[in-house]
């Protein structure tokens, strides 16, 4: 992977625990010489991954809709920043960008952003692995509930297989680039046509 998408928190909790991983997936990316794609704002967790990024020589790119840029939470500081007109367009750059997704710990919109492109992959619009960077159990309930997801018929085990976990990013990034994802292989398997 040349580049990976970060979904995370606008906000920031103070876990030193969660500030050393993202210091360690910083590293790691830079290290592996992969850029940074994210959410474009200084604050929180997206604001201290950019800048372990940028403190380690890499290259961080932020795609930000005007409205936020509007508030003053876009960073200044980066390699690149894109201004889009809405959220859409933003995941949709940030997708574009990319080689691979992961999400750190957040909120409503980490979680929204996340799904949008799972659901994506799943429906064979990309082939850029997802994966969940589960941070001291974080996610655990929420992998949880895929699972449940799975044993309701909800969702097809290859399906959930889609979503890599690990609370390791050397490990995490390690799984993404392992893997070989056929989109409509996907598509069809799920829909038991082939």
């Amino acid at each position: 992977m040349q580049s990976i998408c970060v979904f995370c928190g606008a906000n920031f909790n103070g876990d030193p625990i969660l500030k050393d991983t993202v210091e360690l997936l910083a590293g790691t990316m830079v290290s592996q010489n992969i850029t940074l794609v994210y959410g474009g704002g200084w604050v929180g967790v997206m604001g201290i991954l950019a800048d372990a990024v940028l403190k380690r020589g890499g290259k961080a790119i932020g795609v930000i809709p005007q409205f936020l840029m509007d508030k003053e939470v876009g960073h200044t500081g980066l390699t690149e920043l894109r201004v889009v007109e809405n959220m859409h367009q933003r995941k949709q750059v940030m997708n574009d960008l990319c080689d691979g997704i992961i999400m750190l710990p957040g909120g409503f919109g980490t979680l929204e952003e996340f799904f949008e492109v799972l659901t994506w992959l799943q429906l064979g619009l990309h082939n850029n692995p997802v994966g969940i960077l589960n941070v001291n159990g974080f996610y655990d309930l929420l992998l949880k509930q895929m699972d449940v997801m799975v044993e309701h018929s909800f969702l097809k085990p290859a399906n959930r297989d889609l979503v890599l976990s690990s609370g390791d990013p050397i490990e995490l990034i390690s799984m993404m680039n392992s893997i070989d994802i056929k989109p409509d292989e996907v598509w069809f398997r799920d829909r038991n046509l082939s």
